[in-house]
């Protein structure tokens, strides 16, 4: 068992299209990343859920890296428009993309 101190987990949950350039930009730094292939929320898109553990004082150089290469983007979603006799799809913009970080402290790790 090791004990450490000022250490974090953080759960980053990115779009699937940011993913090449965030491990990229991330291996670049040498931080070690894990990423599992998720999907979910409101337009049941994929997207990749990173786990990332790090001395807190690295945490403003990773968020600095999400922030470049985790961009919000526009895409058009089709709804039916309520009240017409023949239901035509409208498209409706809907902002994706970003990240989604969870910052979470780590009491101890252990490696087996």
């Amino acid at each position: 068992m090791t004990i450490v101190a000022g250490q974090l987990l953080l759960l980053v949950v990115i779009q699937e299209q940011d993913l090449d350039a965030t491990t990229k930009a991330l291996n670049d730094l040498n931080i070690r990343i894990t990423f599992l292939a998720s999907s979910g929320g409101f337009l049941g898109r994929r997207n990749s859920t990173l786990l990332i553990g790090i001395p807190e004082a690295r945490q403003n150089e990773v968020m600095s890296v999400l922030r470049e290469t985790c961009k919000e983007r526009t895409e058009y979603m089709t709804l039916p428009l309520e009240g017409t006799p023949m239901p035509m799809p409208a498209p409706v913009p809907v902002s994706v993309g970003g990240a989604k970080v969870f910052a979470l402290p780590v009491e101890r790790v252990e490696e087996i």
